[in-house]
């Protein structure tokens, strides 16, 4: 009995999820560690304190977003009119910048509202979609970084390339290619407008210019279902309502997504539709125990 028993405990130790989680270990130590433990403590924070995350974004993510904020959670609130939103971010802990179906109108209720924010100390996440599309595009989130102190730019490599000069090809609202890899890209943006960068992609990378963080959790589906990368942004806007340190909300928030995407197409299968509501459900039962054993992070100086 002693030995099965013992066998029995071997096989756990040796669990695929324990395995992956020891190797990303390997060579971080209590770095790892600490942020990891961070990462928890910032998820457990959201559910505490339920932060209130003001979003002036697209139509095409509004119930998209706002599902995923509350089922993380924290509390949305979408708010666009110039006439109310500086009174709107007075009340939120974060101010989340979405560029998807914008207009003369919204990118000056965005201006007005991220100054207000910025007076208020409170944190602005800039998502700059399509950014490189278009020149509209383009000039519309450099006339927002110019006129805003931005805390966090989340964006796929193309988008983010754009916005530093950095040549590279968007084809709608997808990055197709950029010269520069994703690390140089957050580097450039970290740099040039004295934020975080998070660039979303098959691994995830974020930069202070300090720091720099290679995030590989996440599943195909999640380029399946439309506004996960709004979903997001949103998601990093939650975490940046309760630390400040913009290097590490942009972690927070990258990691507990794409963890949730994993067991999300792990509950879905190869069905997007069930995907998508599966990703809500991870979202609402992420627990630290997740981040713990299934989180894949390389950490750079």
């Amino acid at each position: 009995m002693w030995g099965s028993e013992l066998f029995g405990a071997l096989l756990a130790i040796f669990d695929k999820r324990i395995i992956q989680y020891l190797h990303s270990l390997s060579g971080f130590g209590g770095e790892f560690m600490t942020i990891l433990e961070t990462v928890c403590r910032d998820l457990d924070a959201v559910r505490s304190r339920r932060p209130l995350v003001h979003n002036i974004t697209n139509y095409v993510v509004m119930n998209e977003t706002a599902n995923a904020i509350l089922c993380i959670g924290a509390l949305p609130i979408m708010a666009h009119a110039k006439e109310e939103v500086e009174e709107m971010v007075s009340a939120a802990d974060a101010l989340v910048l979405n560029i998807g179906t914008l207009s003369t109108d919204w990118i000056d209720a965005m201006e007005i509202a991220g100054r207000r924010a910025n007076e208020k100390s409170i944190p602005v996440i800039l998502d700059p979609v399509g950014a490189g599309a278009t020149s509209f595009r383009t000039n519309s989130c450099l006339r927002l970084l110019e006129s805003v102190k931005v805390s966090i730019i989340r964006a796929n490599a193309g988008e983010a390339a754009a916005l530093v000069g950095i040549s590279s090809e968007v084809k709608g609202v997808e990055s197709i290619a950029a010269s520069q890899s994703p690390e140089g890209i957050a580097k450039s943006c970290a740099a040039e407008f004295g934020c975080a960068a998070a660039i979303t992609g098959k691994i995830d990378v974020v930069s202070d210019g300090i720091r720099t963080a290679r995030i590989s959790n996440g599943d195909a589906m999640l380029g399946r279902v439309v506004g996960t990368g709004c979903m997001s942004t949103a998601i990093v806007g939650c975490f940046a309502g309760v630390n400040a340190d913009s290097f590490m909300a942009a972690v927070d928030g990258l990691m507990a997504f794409g963890i949730a995407g994993e067991i999300a197409a792990e509950a879905s299968g190869d069905k997007p539709g069930t995907f998508h509501v599966e990703l809500y459900n991870a979202l609402g039962a992420l627990s630290s125990n997740d981040i713990r054993s299934r989180a894949r992070l390389d950490i750079t100086a």
